[in-house]
């Protein structure tokens, strides 16, 4: 066995970085920056980070790419995220993945949740969740008041339209100018069983996403 293997052996993998680093400084070569290592590595990547926390905006839907492009911006911002639907239904325990999947890509923002569950076991550093009704303006509304501003809303609810309706409605007008206001599952629009109607067109989006621009 030589000496380098040996040596490796008794102080392990990362104290030999160390070293390499240490012996790199101290030659006068520049220093290579470390690697980012399990979560970091894929912090920057929103479709990788859906996969990791479990969460179906990438798989069974295909929306995280979209999220990629239109919040990217907002990377490294403080800003204030609400969620509409924590997922798990009533289940103890269940939901809180897209929550999760936020907080990691947006280092600085703040991740609210809002669902007709109690999913406060959700809750942690920089995420926040709420019981309310999306159905109920004025739940809707107390829910909004105790977060501030609003930077970011998505409507991952109950996809019925009276509901994503209402919730637009209430919400829209409050969105920071500029902000982004994103609703999932549209084609459930076009379920009656979801109380929708039967007209659907084969090119139905199944996503949406608008910019708020209001003055005034």
């Amino acid at each position: 066995m030589s000496i380098r293997t040996t040596v490796k052996s008794a102080l392990g993998e990362k104290n030999m970085r160390i070293l390499r680093r240490l012996k790199r400084r101290l030659s006068g070569k520049p220093v290579q920056p470390a690697k980012p290592t399990g979560l970091d590595a894929i912090s920057n990547d929103l479709n990788k980070l859906a996969v990791h926390f479990k969460t179906d905006k990438w798989g069974t839907h295909r929306y995280t790419q979209h999220y990629q492009r239109h919040l990217q911006h907002l990377k490294n911002d403080s800003f204030n995220l609400l969620e509409i639907g924590i997922g798990g239904y009533n289940r103890p325990g269940q939901g809180g993945a897209s929550l999760r999947m936020w907080k990691q890509f947006f280092p600085k923002a703040r991740i609210f949740g809002m669902d007709i569950q109690d999913k406060s076991f959700v809750d942690e550093e920089r995420i926040t969740t709420f019981i309310g009704d999306q159905s109920d303006p004025s739940s809707l509304n107390a829910v909004a008041d105790k977060i501030g501003d609003l930077d970011v809303i998505i409507d991952d609810g109950s996809h019925r339209s009276p509901h994503v309706l209402t919730t637009f409605a209430t919400l829209f007008p409050r969105l920071k100018d500029g902000g982004i206001y994103a609703v999932e599952d549209t084609q459930s629009s076009y379920w009656p069983e979801w109380m929708g109607r039967r007209t659907a067109s084969p090119r139905t989006p199944a996503w949406g996403c608008s910019r708020g621009l209001r003055t005034g």
